[in-house]
């Protein structure tokens, strides 16, 4: 509420208002001198300039805050710097980590994959080697083959077996070749494949000498006619020192 001396001013300016806005009638004889529009302005700025009067108010407005409002992003904190960069500094720290883990873990994986390739080689190369007993139709164990392979062989011509003559030459070459010089021969080998391998493991006169050996023997089989007899006589001379009967056990004796 207004104080006494407020309320009395605002009636007082109040009634210079209307005194300044309606129009002037004489007054009557024995009344006060009407107000003049320049005493009202007056008084209006006299009650302007009262500090009761002229105070200022202070609005206060209520509103609902939206979620909106909520999750506006809240400005940054630029008050420690340093723990960002920390943050970012174990993040990339964290990657290399991995990177590194990871290389790590494929040079120990390759270590163990060489030790067991090299384990397993050990172990097939300790495994004793099956040797064929028969290359095609022949046999070629030792035991099926005279004390004397080249004066047997010698015998037989003489007596006019040529076919078994050169027939034992060929068996008695396959069993030095597999079980004295250990030449990689299978059951399956043919003739070709046997020179071949011959010529890969022995020395070159050796190989020359079993190919010939070859030679005769194909000649008998498939060209139906024997080579001569100094032919023949020459590779039974020849059969012992070309293919000896126990060269692995010398090599390993030696």
């Amino acid at each position: 509420m207004l104080s006494p001396r407020s309320a009395s001013r605002l009636t007082s300016l109040a009634l210079c208002v209307a005194l300044a806005a309606g129009p002037v009638r004489a007054a009557p004889t024995g009344a006060r001198a009407p107000v003049t529009p320049e005493q009202a302005q007056a008084a209006v700025a006299a009650v302007r300039t009262d500090p009761l009067l002229g105070t200022s108010r202070t609005e206060r407005k209520l509103h609902w805050k939206t979620q909106d409002d909520e999750e506006r992003p809240k400005p940054k904190d630029e008050s420690a710097p340093w723990l960002v960069e920390l943050v970012r500094w174990l993040s990339e720290s964290a990657r290399w980590l991995m990177w590194l883990l990871g290389a790590i873990a494929l040079a120990v994986l390759a270590v163990l994959l060489r030790r067991w390739i090299l384990v397993r080689a050990d172990t097939v190369r300790g495994r004793a080697i099956d040797l064929p007993s028969h290359v095609r139709d022949l046999d070629i164990r030792p035991e099926s083959l005279p004390d004397d392979i080249a004066a047997a062989a010698r015998a037989l011509w003489r007596r006019g077996e040529q076919r078994a003559c050169l027939s034992l030459l060929y068996r008695g070459g396959l069993s030095r070749l597999v079980h004295g010089h250990a030449v990689p021969i299978r059951a399956a080998s043919t003739e070709g494949e046997c020179v071949q391998l011959a010529e890969r493991t022995l020395p070159e006169d050796g190989g020359r000498f079993f190919r010939r050996l070859v030679q005769a023997w194909l000649l008998s089989v498939y060209g139906a006619r024997s080579p001569g007899d100094a032919e023949v006589f020459a590779l039974c001379d020849e059969f012992d020192r070309q293919l000896p009967a126990a060269a692995v056990a010398g090599e390993a004796g030696a």
